[in-house]
């Protein structure tokens, strides 16, 4: 029976579920491949720490050269994360002919390109399901199943720590600090939970969806990010009182040749089927021409989870091998030369409705004073919330627009909030009523 070789990158949590899978489902693997799959290699700088797993101590080694140059490896994982040295070891592993497969989402949103260029003249494979939705098969959809499909757009909730943060935030009215903290004591969020809270790691993602979806190049730093540290429980309470729900979206859309990519709190409505992914888990709503909308759920992270994406393109690359059909599907889905070049939109061009949150004294004419200026800049209010509070007191005035553009929601903002009876800065959500 044929042997083909694996070497593993990284022996952390998802690095641990990988191995699991290999133990525990050895004899599965070579009914469905036909071939003996073997894990040769484990490179980690710590291989003294007990991951509660059995491994043989032969296998080993904390150089990440025993797995990059060994001629008998056929396949590098990748799970060591972040930019450098995964870069190196990557490009390293492709040089030596061998395929790859990998979860790094940063990687690959800054480097894809550099990546995917350098195993195609190689002649070599990367595959990264894991990269995106953790255990939803959502890269696989794109690539294979719709691919006859021109998407109009994207609508994912890609981080399950901001959506875990969100939905305790919902249904305990409890502030994000307090909740961020708890996420962390139970191991839902880092100890620096920059790159989650703030958007990045969903843009990241992003980066990654646009360009399958839409055939383009869309650069990380031309993607909007704005994450959910800035939301408060008084947010929630008033979304719900419109009918809304606010969840961190990644939006990607193609339109007249332009592409719109953002990461930012957005409000859906509440009988939408995006609003009811609670918890940590992660979904991806795509709409295309033929198939129309269609949505992947499941868990977005976690050790087993990540473990299955990244063992089914191991077995992909292996199901290739066989068949002789290496780069049968490109890795970003378009054939290169077919890649276009479309332009980002700026944030200034938005078309959007809007949440508008401003805490204002109360004083007689002050709502005059706001809906003037917002009717200078063309913005009409579609519904408005003025709970009543003690004369004299600063009052929170919640405004939802009709559809208005970035641009002139910035400036009227901009002179709404110099003035003297508003008390802090206004709060913006944007809102999507209609995933289109």
């Amino acid at each position: 029976m044929k042997e083909i070789k694996a070497g593993l990158l990284g022996f952390g949590t998802i690095g641990k579920g990988v191995v699991r899978v290999f133990q525990n489902n050895a004899e599965l693997l070579e009914k469905r491949l036909g071939a003996r799959l073997t894990l040769a290699r484990i490179a980690d700088l710590d291989i003294t720490t007990d991951r509660g797993i059995s491994v043989a101590p032969a296998i080993l080694t904390t150089s990440a050269e025993q797995v990059l140059t060994d001629p008998s490896i056929d396949i590098v994982i990748e799970l060591i994360g972040g930019y450098e040295p995964a870069r190196s070891f990557v490009l390293k592993a492709i040089e030596n002919g061998k395929h790859v497969v990998t979860a790094n989402k940063a990687l690959l949103a800054l480097h894809g390109e550099e990546i995917f260029s350098a195993a195609e003249k190689k002649g070599v494979q990367v595959m990264f399901e894991a990269a995106v939705g953790g255990g939803i098969p959502i890269i696989s959809a794109i690539k294979e199943n719709l691919c006859a499909n021109n998407f109009r757009s994207i609508f994912g909730i890609l981080n399950g720590t901001c959506n875990y943060i969100l939905t305790r935030m919902t249904n305990e009215g409890a502030e994000f600090a307090s909740v961020l903290k708890d996420a962390q004591a139970k191991g839902y969020a880092e100890a620096d939970p920059t790159f989650d809270i703030e958007g990045v790691d969903a843009a990241h993602k992003l980066a990654i969806l646009t360009a399958l979806c839409f055939g383009t190049r869309v650069r990380f730093e031309d993607i909007y990010t704005e994450g959910v540290s800035q939301i408060s429980a008084l947010d929630i309470q008033f979304a719900r009182q419109f009918g809304y729900k606010i969840k961190l979206l990644a939006i990607g859309k193609k339109d007249n040749g332009e592409i719109e990519a953002r990461v930012q709190p957005t409000m859906i409505p509440l009988n939408y089927p995006l609003a009811d992914v609670d918890g940590v888990f992660n979904a991806v709503r795509l709409v295309g021409d033929f198939v129309g909308p269609v949505m992947l759920y499941g868990h977005g992270a976690g050790m087993d989870a990540t473990a299955s994406a990244v063992m089914g393109d191991v077995m992909a690359i292996v199901r290739n091998l066989d068949a002789g059909g290496a780069g049968r599907t490109p890795a970003m889905g378009y054939q290169r030369q077919n890649i276009a070049a479309y332009p980002v939109k700026a944030m200034a061009d938005i078309v959007s409705q809007y949440y508008l949150r401003f805490t204002a004294l109360d004083k007689p004419g002050v709502l005059a004073q706001i809906s003037s200026r917002l009717g200078q800049y063309e913005i009409s209010i579609a519904s408005m919330i003025q709970p009543e509070q003690q004369a004299g007191e600063a009052v929170p005035i919640v405004i939802m627009t009709h559809e208005a553009s970035e641009a002139n929601i910035r400036k009227a903002l901009a002179e709404i909030d110099q003035l003297e009876v508003i008390q802090e800065p206004t709060r913006l959500i944007r809102i999507e009523s209609e995933l289109i």
